[in-house]
């Protein structure tokens, strides 16, 4: 397969695996580095040191591309730069901030650059500011979300009719014919984290794991959305913080309630809870925890079968 994001990143197929916190080692990015993908590994819930050991780990795991999700917002941004640098990493994307803010940084030194964005107008941004592709990450996604709530396969085409850069399509994509629905739609190319979390390779814990398989339609939603947007499984923790903003909960009162290292204690210890366990819809239909290797190969069979169905005689008019 040939097209855009393949040829931006030189890789064989344009699937990019979700840089989510606490589950995106790099035991993960490599896998799916080598199945033919873009593994990232995830910086937001690593200090330096570990995303160093992270990155070292990743480059003897594989020799195929891989890239680096870096929250702008980290705390200690200025000595992941340095790492990012001084390791050779030569794909990052970024979020949480304004892509501004390092994009010119990283293309000097011979990095591309993508930005994560949740609607049209971001799209437009991170343009002007030199990035190299955009994800356009609809609310269907797990983590922290965008707040206008729009679908993925909405916003997808609205972007496309405004920007002339690469287009990634994330949020609610897990098998190979939503795969195929994203591309007709616009996109070049995927980024899929909920069906990555669900992996041998992912470093989340197998309580979350097991969650994931066990979630059907209607098991997320967003919340905390004056604090900071994200997608949960109702669990005992997410039901508390959902009664308090029922009841008027202030911003005060619900970022007490949410406190420190809640998605630590959900995703990487185990705390099904006290944590939280951020994923996205379409766990609805994941149904096994597998190999990388396997995940991407029913994608890509998945897909071919989806695109050679279309030729069927239902869809003729």
């Amino acid at each position: 397969m040939n097209n855009k994001i393949c040829s931006l990143f030189e890789i064989k197929l344009p699937i990019i695996q979700g840089g989510m916190i606490w589950n995106s080692g790099w035991k993960l990015a490599s896998a799916v580095s080598n199945a033919g993908g873009l593994g990232l590994i995830g910086a937001g819930s690593m200090y330096p040191d570990v995303f160093r050991e992270h990155i070292k780990k990743c480059k003897l795991a594989t020799n195929k591309p891989f890239g680096v999700n870096l929250p702008m917002i980290y705390p200690q941004i200025n000595e992941m730069l340095d790492i990012i640098i001084e390791e050779g990493v030569k794909i990052v994307f970024t979020s949480a901030g304004n892509p501004k803010t390092y994009t010119s940084f990283f293309h000097e030194h011979g990095i591309k650059v993508v930005h994560v964005v949740p609607g049209v107008k971001f799209a437009l941004k991170a343009q002007e500011a030199g990035v190299d592709a955009v994800v356009v990450e609809g609310f269907e996604a797990g983590g922290h979300n965008g707040r206008d709530e729009t679908t993925t396969f909405c916003l997808v085409p609205m972007a496309k009719k405004e920007i002339t850069i690469p287009i990634i399509a994330a949020g609610g994509i897990a098998t190979g014919a939503g795969m195929l629905a994203a591309m007709v739609l616009g996109a070049d190319g995927v980024q899929m984290g909920s069906r990555f979390a669900a992996s041998f390779e992912a470093s989340s814990h197998e309580n979350f794991k097991h969650e994931i398989v066990k979630a059907k339609d209607g098991a997320t939603m967003l919340t905390l959305k004056d604090v900071t947007p994200v997608r949960l499984i109702k669990n005992k923790f997410f039901n508390e913080i959902n009664d308090a903003i029922i009841k008027g909960a202030s911003i005060e009162e619900q970022t007490k309630l949410l406190g420190r290292g809640r998605a630590k204690k959900g995703m990487f210890e185990g705390d099904l809870d006290e944590g939280e366990l951020e994923i996205g819809q379409v766990a609805g239909l994941i149904d096994s925890i597998e190999p990388v290797s396997k995940i991407i190969s029913t994608i890509m069979e998945e897909y071919r079968q989806a695109l050679k169905e279309i030729n069927n005689e239902k869809y003729r008019f």
